[in-house]
């Protein structure tokens, strides 16, 4: 989730502009209600981390602009100001299948300050992490109005097309740009194997942008600067049309005066933008009031979401029409204005009521040989953890020796290069909760009991490991130890050589003659592949397979 570090004197200044009262204890409490954890909280700076659904208050205007009618009960703008304007922008057909959704608008009068320039920074790249998708759904550029000339257009341009960059000296080609320039490294791959991209120019062929990845030196924003024009392009037009909103809502509380442009888009259709108004959801009552368990008047439901930044149209006996900002990207549903009603009512003010079915309750048979084997291994000294479900290939394949069980199934997207499977192995999640741990004394003996996705289907598996002096002897008594506290007397052992064990001192586990597991002393070198030099033995076994052969006595 993005976090925000907003000076309190900034914050400050917002709210009592638009007279509200800065209250620090009140925000602290009730600011996490409508979307957020308090991470910091003081005289100085508020830190907040915003949930990935509230887009809208990544930056300290649009965080005001919820607090003013969440916190001070202040009436709700759902609706920007625009003022209609006529600068003009075309984009060319050819843009379909390069990148297809092109939006603008101007805002003029803009106390343009270094502290002002450095949140507009800062709300880009929040806003292109967030509803930008990392600048492939959306992208945004800000541009001083008074060094270019409209009409402006958007082309599909050569490669060779030459221009030069923000924060660049000279002037680059494109194809420089996508291999040389640092911001063209980074978000090339969003163009990949394009012969043409798009370029945003003015009537004089000034380049304004590069989307998605770069704008151009002329206009950059300065402290000298009061119009501004503010360009959105990407895949997604809900996500460009709030992002393109956003931008203008932080620059109107900055003494910006928000002006329409006129837009003929890539399939020659004519528009306004950005939209005036906002945005109609029509609600059941009966939804409403069967799911929150009350009935609301409708003076009640106008005050709650007036609060949650809307208003409300139209009540009757059967249906609600609420008017909700064009940029509340998270609202998609009538459930979801059911939410913002019981939030802005307030959750501890819904009411009381008696369960209406019996809650008699009982142990889900599939759960009971998970809770004995945990029982056994706790009474064994053993610390039960939890680790991420996320792997990689190195961890549950290189590093134990163990081979693939069927396909593996790899993350489409994953953030970072520890995380791109799902695991097939509890063990390595274990060596990486006591490479952690490094620091705490011997012994440490952890286990778990979770789920591994083989062959694209799940399993339930069970592992311990313990890092202590002692060797085979030891997790062979573990392994008696939990073969008789679950009852199983028809087990056995025989010696492998495959997997994570020192030769000589690794085993499989045997129920009949069907193999559910495995253990033993492990090899330093495998331990060295997870910078870990104590003496360790563990074990995993395979909980779906032994639940197969073993009766439940319990059942």
């Amino acid at each position: 989730m993005p976090t925000i570090s907003i000076e309190q004197n900034e914050l400050r200044e917002l709210i009592t502009a638009n007279g509200g009262n800065h209250n620090l204890k009140d925000l602290a409490e009730r600011l996490p209600l409508i979307g957020c954890d308090i991470d910091r909280c003081d005289e100085e700076v508020l830190e907040v981390e915003i949930f990935p659904d509230r887009p809208d208050m990544l930056s300290a205007e649009t965080l005001s602009h919820v607090m003013l009618p969440f916190l001070e009960s202040k009436a709700a703008k759902p609706a920007l100001e625009i003022k209609k304007g006529s600068i003009e922008m075309t984009v060319d057909e050819e843009l379909k299948e390069i990148r297809p959704v092109i939006l603008g608008a101007v805002v003029r009068g803009v106390n343009v300050d270094e502290a002002l320039i450095k949140r507009l920074m800062d709300h880009q790249e929040k806003l292109h992490f967030s509803l930008g998708r990392r600048r492939k759904r959306a992208s945004i550029g800000v541009h001083d109005l008074a060094t270019i000339k409209p009409p402006f257009k958007v082309i599909a341009a050569e490669l060779n097309h030459r221009f030069r960059p923000l924060a660049s000296e000279v002037e680059m080609s494109i194809e420089q740009i996508l291999t040389e320039h640092e911001k063209g490294v980074e978000y090339a791959h969003l163009l990949a194997d394009m012969e043409k991209v798009p370029l945003i120019l003015d009537s004089n062929d000034s380049v304004l942008s590069f989307p998605p990845i770069i704008n151009g030196h002329q206009t950059t924003v300065t402290e000298s600067t009061t119009d501004i024009f503010v360009d959105v392009t990407g895949w997604d037009e809900r996500a460009c049309e709030a992002s393109l909103m956003l931008i203008c809502l932080q620059l109107s509380y900055n003494g910006g005066i928000v002006e329409s442009i006129e837009l003929r888009n890539c399939n020659s259709e004519r528009s306004t933008m950005p939209r005036t108004g906002t945005t109609p959801h029509v609600v059941q009552r009966q939804l409403m009031e069967s799911l929150l368990g009350c009935s609301f008047s409708d003076e009640e439901l106008s005050r709650a979401i007036n609060r949650m930044g809307g208003s409300m149209r139209y009540s009757s006996k059967d249906d609600m029409i609420f008017e909700m900002p064009h940029w509340r990207f998270d609202l998609l549903h009538p459930i979801d204005l059911v939410e913002e009603v019981a939030i802005g009512h307030g959750y501890d003010d819904l009411g009381t009521s008696v369960p209406r079915s019996p809650l008699t309750a009982k142990p889900r048979s599939d759960a009971d040989l998970l809770r004995r084997i945990r029982t056994s291994l706790i009474g064994l000294g053993m610390i039960q953890i939890q680790s991420l479900t996320l792997s990689d290939p190195v961890d549950q394949f290189d590093n134990t020796r163990w081979p693939l069980v069927g396909e593996v199934t790899e993350i489409a997207n994953p953030i970072t290069t520890e995380h791109t499977i799902l695991r097939q192995y509890l063990l390595p999640g274990l060596f990486r909760l006591l490479n952690a741990n490094r620091h705490h004394e011997l012994p440490q003996k952890v286990f778990e009991t979770g789920c591994v996705v083989r062959d694209h289907h799940n399993n339930m598996n069970c592992a311990f490991l313990c890092a202590e002096i002692g060797g085979f002897t030891n997790v062979r008594g573990r392994i008696q130890s939990l073969m008789k506290d679950l009852g199983i007397d028809n087990w056995k052992v025989e010696a492998i050589t495959e997997g994570p064990w020192l030769s000589g001192r690794g085993a499989a586990l045997l129920i009949g003659d069907t193999k559910v597991g495995e253990f033993g002393e492990v090899d330093p070198e495998v331990a060295e592949g997870f910078e870990l030099n104590v003496p360790m033995n563990g074990c995993e076994i395979d909980i779906s397979a032994l639940a197969l052969l073993i009766e439940d006595p319990v059942g």
